[in-house]
């Protein structure tokens, strides 16, 4: 569907109601990309992209992340994240919402402040690897239990 979404199947596809969908897009939480609302009978259009970003928002604000909260997720996450929205991995815990980037996890609630770093198991395995083979030990392909 080349010409978008409207607002009556970007709610019925999110699970919203179109009085959510609209006031969300009255009070800039998300503005449809490819056709805002430009007076009486004028209709919006949402692209596929924008429908993602509906679901996350309907996502957090099941999840307990209070509206005004999700507004700065989103303010954070369209300032640091270049890919798609769809790419970044969130984790919510109670009132916290937390960034997965990289080896980092930021929390977008606090400024994004760098919370924790992240441990990748499969990058310690690599290094131990790499110092075993040049003493000529053979590499296990996987622990043993």
């Amino acid at each position: 569907m080349s010409e978008g979404f409207s607002g009556t199947h970007a709610a019925k596809v999110v699970g919203i109601t179109y009085r959510q969908l609209d006031y969300w897009a009255r009070t800039d939480l998300i503005r449809p990309s490819l056709s805002d609302a430009s007076g009486s009978g004028s209709r919006r259009s949402y692209s596929y992209k924008d429908l993602l970003e509906l679901r996350v928002i309907k996502t957090l604000l099941d999840a307990g992340i209070k509206l005004e909260s999700v507004r700065e997720v989103f303010n954070y996450l369209r300032e640091h994240v270049s890919t798609d929205i769809s790419s970044a991995h969130l984790v919510i815990n109670g009132s916290s919402v937390v960034l997965a980037q990289g080896d980092e996890l930021i929390d977008v609630l606090a400024n994004g402040q760098g919370v924790l770093n992240v441990l990748s198991l499969a990058g310690v395995k690599h290094e131990v690897d790499a110092q075993l083979i040049p003493l000529g030990y053979d590499v296990p392909v996987a622990i043993a239990q």
